[in-house]
């Protein structure tokens, strides 16, 4: 049974930092992509970043660029998102997902969600 399980979100100051892991089973990372969406209140589900089964490569939202980092530990089966310079607009619940889809910032080439992990960043 394939589930993923999202952990480490919490309350940050602006320019902070927190990681936020997904502990996955049920399949090996050459079977799936794994991506971060994030969804704030009063606005749409948002893909956040995505690491490739294929190869690993990494893909960002032009909004996290050069702040987050996605990262797979396959010993471990834990995906995460290291999320740097954190800003207010960043507050939101983040989930991890996976699936075969070659779009990766649309939610539906996703078959399994975690249950989300709420980020809220103060001023």
């Amino acid at each position: 049974e394939v589930q993923l399980v999202e952990s480490g979100g919490g309350l940050v100051q602006a320019g902070g930092s927190l990681r936020l892991s997904c502990a996955v089973s049920g399949f090996t990372f050459d079977q799936y992509n794994v991506g971060w969406f994030r969804q704030a209140p009063g606005k749409e589900r948002e893909g956040v970043s995505c690491i490739a089964s294929s190869d690993g490569s990494t893909y960002y939202a032009n909004s996290v660029k050069a702040r987050f980092i996605i990262s797979r530990d396959n010993a471990k089966n834990t995906v995460y998102l290291q999320m740097n310079i954190l800003r207010p607009e960043d507050t939101a619940v983040y989930y991890c997902a996976a699936g075969p889809g070659r779009f990766w910032d649309y939610s539906g080439s996703y078959y399994y969600w975690g249950q989300g992990t709420q980020v809220t960043v103060s001023s």
